[in-house]
């Protein structure tokens, strides 16, 4: 057990009971390993720790990457210790014996099967209110194994009976509508960005961009994400092929952990391309904000399933040119800060990306303040805290 988390074998009610009455929510996840929505959970937990909650995180396996940021924090982390995705007889069994000691007012699911397990609980519960979360939009079922469409199906099939749905997109919740999802249960909060943390900075910049070999005047086109169908490296890829051919002094960054057989697929299809001298492959880091300052332009080529995509909030409030498809929320985030283009459209990606690298230094320099404008005042992670607090404090409310 990794130091700093509880372990539901260990955890008594007598603990919950001894401290003071405030609203409690727990939020249940698979894990805090890396990736948006397990960044977006942490930071909506702190958030509300911050407002007053009493806030407990439970994850069924330990160890993830983001659970360091819960640490020095009011927010308590509680591991179920799943011992695999069988555990089906011990594991709804510490999930219950938990949230009874517990006795949380909101009950938050995050996620296709933490939502179903977060309805499954209620009936050994008294007065919770189950919300869920629903993170993405037209997903493409076709690109996945088929226990992931299952858990869509049931979770569309059983969404009446959740108290609230909360979307973090738009484009979410118009696809959670058309799938039969409660209407007037859905509610959109858009993800919150850290604008302290992901900020413009020349220091880390320089030093970034020296790590990687490249000098002041080299123009760097980055993507950033993990690897995964939706995000269409492919087309990022290809796009990259036709700019090298129009564009001087230009380099292309792949960032995320990957599969090898998916790093290897990729870096033969760029070595087919005849890019390979302009690549550079990079893994997901801790201090994700020195690789977003690095980059002049953030590209997003996903092709379907994206919400709000974290990636692109942060690259902006880092004061990077975004050039994105028109998937999820990503048109909406960018607006005029930015160029939107239709998703697989490797020429129309291309096209965008030159377009912008074309535009005069205080033209670039005019989209970049717009963009980090754009996220401070609309996607900070206050105005999510707000947002959230609003909504779940009505809810218990209602109780």
């Amino acid at each position: 057990m990794p130091p700093g988390i509880i372990s539901s074998r260990w955890y008594f009610a007598h603990d919950i009971l001894m401290t003071e009455h405030r609203l409690r929510i727990v939020f249940l996840i698979s894990s805090l390993g890396t990736g948006g929505t397990e960044r977006q959970l942490v930071t909506l937990a702190k958030a509300l720790a911050g407002r007053g909650w009493r806030v407990t995180v439970l994850v069924y396996y330990p160890g993830g990457a983001f659970e360091p940021e819960l640490k020095q924090t009011d927010v308590e982390l509680i591991s179920l210790d799943k011992g695999s995705r069988w555990d089906i007889v011990g594991f709804p069994l510490r999930l219950m014996r938990v949230l009874r000691a517990l006795r949380p007012d909101i009950l938050h699911g995050y996620l296709p099967t933490a939502n179903l397990w977060s309805l499954f609980m209620r009936p050994w519960l008294r007065r919770v209110r189950v919300v869920w979360g629903v993170r993405s939009s037209n997903m493409d079922l076709t690109r996945y194994e088929r226990m992931t469409g299952v858990l869509y199906w049931l979770e569309a099939r059983l969404s009446r009976f959740a108290d609230m749905v909360i979307c973090n997109s738009r484009a979410g919740m118009e696809l959670a509508a058309f799938n039969k999802f409660p209407v007037a249960r859905l509610r959109v909060v858009p993800n919150g960005i850290d604008t302290v943390r992901f900020c413009p900075d020349m220091v880390i910049r320089k030093k970034m961009r020296a790590e990687w070999g490249l000098g002041d005047d080299e123009r760097l086109i980055g993507i950033v994400g993990r690897f995964d169908p939706m995000k269409d490296h492919r087309t990022f890829l290809e796009a990259a092929a036709l700019i090298a051919v129009q564009a001087s002094k230009v380099c292309f960054v792949v960032v995320g952990d990957r599969p090898r057989a998916y790093a290897e697929e990729l870096v033969a299809l760029a070595r087919r391309l005849g890019i390979s001298q302009y690549m550079i492959w990079a893994k997901t880091r801790k201090d994700m904000e020195t690789v977003y300052n690095a980059l002049d332009i953030s590209v997003s080529s996903s092709s379907f399933g994206e919400g709000f995509p974290n990636v692109v909030g942060e690259a902006m409030a880092c004061g990077a040119l975004c050039a994105v498809t028109d998937v999820g929320d990503s048109a909406w985030i960018v607006q005029d800060t930015g160029q939107v283009v239709p998703p697989r459209d490797p020429r129309s990606l291309a096209s965008a990306v030159l377009s912008l690298l074309g535009e005069s230094a205080s033209s670039r320099r005019a989209r970049s303040m717009a963009a980090r404008l754009r996220i401070v005042s609309e996607f900070s992670v206050e105005t999510l805290g707000e947002r959230t607090d609003t909504l779940l404090k009505g809810l218990a409310c209602l109780g």
